[in-house]
């Protein structure tokens, strides 16, 4: 099979098998070629002349009738820029009428869509600075530093806790470059990497459950944010706003200050969500530049105020550390918190991996900065929290505690520190909310419902929907907090593992990127009429439904001991779990679109950096002329290119 192939410029990571090898139709003559490349260049022209007729054949009937029925003007109104979901502006849609109508139109977008279709070279921008920003503005947040101070906590000391995280960010790191490879190379997001391993209908699903994941994660960030506008106000108005504002909320977490501040960051936030994908690196880069200088001039400032000493020891309030088994569950426990701190992105990195500028710009980067800026910023986390702890007794875990502590000396000094030290990390966790979860689930929702949704409005969907969440009731302490962040990852590491197995052990990194935004039941990601990989999808319950008792527990259920202990564990075993039971599953039953004659033992890869420039025109005559075969339809883009069809400058389509 050919697949979408590169100059022979591009970088490419490839064995050099003939990709030919695996179509099964390389005994086909040159002849036969050029007159079916000639009879699909017919089609395409009489397809698009028809195509022509029916729409000036609309325009007389609209003429006619005086004015468009009420069914289509809604569909119209509703509908986002036909721009953003057609490819090319060659082919417009036909008006919609109907509801059948706007059903056809619904599968259409959603198997293709502007919004979705891979990054084409123009738009692919980040390089290995990109990168390294971008993880030095996420590492740089109040989270991370929630993060280490959990582990103090948990009865660990200040080594024991700074190893604790460095390690399960290690794991992160090593997740996150697995999860980056296909959107890197195939320049393909989330939601069309999920139909890959899952299937083409039932990626709606796992998509579905990173949406209402990123809408709670969501309000979580806005919340913090509102905490950083609550020290602003303070600062400037004092330090009794919640008692001056008369409190008519009857909830013990919640005050109308608090809930007041909340809706002021979340207004805040919005207007950042019409930003593009593309152009949020701008954000990232001042971002990267602002919070390392609040880190550590938050440090300075704690160090001075404690005079330099530190409670270098365990801060936990009950002292848990009792015997070598609780000691050690503290330790998986602080591990497992920095790894659901990251849960989403390691799920979502094909998002904006997918903008690698060449193949190693979001390899390396990610990696060496992830674990650096990781290092120092737990670091400063636990110093601080130290030295606040020798200073007043207190256990603050957030940095924000420590500037609220610092108000209730009213001086002038402190107004203006906490006030800049809270706008800072303001901009800070907007950043995040960004790049995590409100433009994350965006695309997950564009993948869904392209016809009325694209990126911008489904991050504003996301926003509207994360005001329904209560993310003041989890972080009313650090348990609260680790406790959600567990649940969190519970449910996203089994789609990641089955991902991960299926690209780098089944399938050798071997995509063909055209049978991802196809339906035809012989293509290589319907694998039935129903479009599930009904192996991914018990491969995924496998995990799922056993550990549902620990994820009860964790609620307050009562529920056995060991139960809860193998739910600690969770995204080690369910990303294990999923990964081997579907490694299992597709050696007994064997699915297409795998070359032929690699097993699951071989060390044969098969990954390629692919270029895209003229995907929209090799998608349509793959959908014309693919032709049946045992693994599905096979298209020679090389064949297509010379002969068929070609884009000029503008863009337009043109027979040659």
């Amino acid at each position: 099979m050919a697949l979408l192939d590169s100059d022979t410029s591009s970088k490419t990571i490839q064995n050099s098998t003939d990709t030919t090898s695996l179509t099964g139709d390389n005994e086909r003559s040159s002849t036969e070629r050029d007159k079916t490349a000639n009879d699909s260049a017919s089609i395409v022209s009489s397809s698009s002349q028809k195509r022509e007729n029916d729409q000036e054949s609309d325009k007389t009937s609209s003429k006619n009738n005086g004015k468009r029925p009420l069914f289509q003007r809604i569909v119209e109104f509703l509908q986002v820029d036909p721009e953003s979901i057609e490819p090319t502006n060659e082919n417009p849609e036909e008006p919609i009428r109907t509801f059948k109508e706007l059903r056809k139109s619904l599968l259409s977008t959603y198997l293709y869509n502007g919004e979705l279709r891979p990054i084409e070279a123009k738009r692919r921008t980040w390089t290995w600075k990109e990168y390294t920003f971008f993880w030095i503005s996420e590492a740089f947040n109040i989270n991370t530093w929630q993060i280490s101070a959990t582990g103090l906590q948990l009865g660990l000391n200040w080594w024991q806790t700074w190893i604790c995280v460095w390690t399960g960010y290690t794991f992160v790191a090593l997740f996150l470059i697995l999860s980056s490879k296909i959107g890197n190379n195939y320049h393909i997001s989330f939601p069309i990497s999920s139909r890959i391993s899952f299937g083409i209908y039932f990626s709606v699903w796992i998509v579905i459950n990173r949406i209402i994941m990123a809408c709670i994660w969501t309000s979580t960030l806005a919340y913090i944010g509102s905490e950083c506008v609550q020290l602003m106000l303070k600062a400037i108005f004092g330090t009794d706003l919640n008692t001056r504002i008369k409190d008519k909320i009857p909830d013990p977490y919640l005050t109308n200050f608090e809930f007041m501040c909340f809706m002021i960051f979340w207004v805040a936030c919005l207007p950042f969500l019409w930003l593009s994908t593309d152009s949020l690196r701008y954000v990232f880069v001042v971002k990267s530049i602002i919070a390392p200088f609040a880190a550590f001039g938050l440090l300075t400032w704690t160090l001075c105020k404690s005079e330099g000493r530190l409670a270098l020891g365990s801060l936990s309030d009950t002292k848990l550390i009792t015997g070598k088994s609780v000691l050690a569950w503290s330790v998986i426990e602080a591990i497992m918190s920095s790894i659901g701190n990251f849960a989403t992105l390691i799920l979502n990195a094909p998002d904006f991996t997918r903008f690698s500028k060449t193949y190693r710009s979001a390899v390396y980067s990610q990696f060496f900065a992830l674990l650096f800026c990781i290092a120092i910023i737990s670091l400063i986390s636990i110093i601080c929290v130290s030295a606040t702890y020798a200073k007043y007794g207190a256990n603050y875990w957030s940095s924000l505690n420590i500037l609220d502590r610092y108000l209730e000396n009213f001086t002038s000094g402190n107004r203006a520190g906490v006030f800049i030290f809270s706008l800072i990390y303001a901009f800070v966790h907007l950043g995040s909310s960004l790049s995590g979860n409100s433009t994350p689930a965006g695309i997950d929702m564009t993948a869904l419902f392209p016809k009325f949704i694209n990126i911008r409005r489904g991050s504003y969907i996301c926003a509207l929907l994360s005001l329904a969440c209560c993310p003041w009731n989890l972080l009313a302490s650090s348990k609260a907090f680790n406790t959600a962040l567990t649940a969190y990852s519970f449910f996203l590491c089994s789609i990641s593992g089955v991902i991960a197995a299926d690209y780098f052990i089944v399938r050798r990194g071997h995509i063909n990127v055209l049978h991802c935004y196809t339906n035809k039941l012989d293509s290589y990601y319907m694998y039935n009429k129903c479009g599930t990989n009904w192996r991914a999808v018990a491969a995924y319950f496998f995990w799922l439904v056993p550990n549902i008792p620990g994820f009860l527990g964790s609620m307050g259920v009562s529920v056995p001991s060991s139960a809860t202990k193998v739910y600690r564990l969770n995204y080690f075993i369910g990303y294990a779990v999923g990964g081997l039971s579907y490694c299992i599953l597709v050696h007994l039953f064997p699915i297409n679109g795998v070359p032929e004659d690699i097993r699951l033992t071989d060390l044969k890869w098969l990954e390629h950096w692919i270029e895209v420039e003229q995907f929209d025109c090799q998608r349509e005559l793959f959908e014309m002329c693919g032709t049946g075969g045992p693994n599905g339809f096979e298209i020679n883009t090389k064949d297509w290119d010379k002969k068929v069809l070609n884009y000029n400058d503008s863009g337009k389509r043109e027979k040659q």
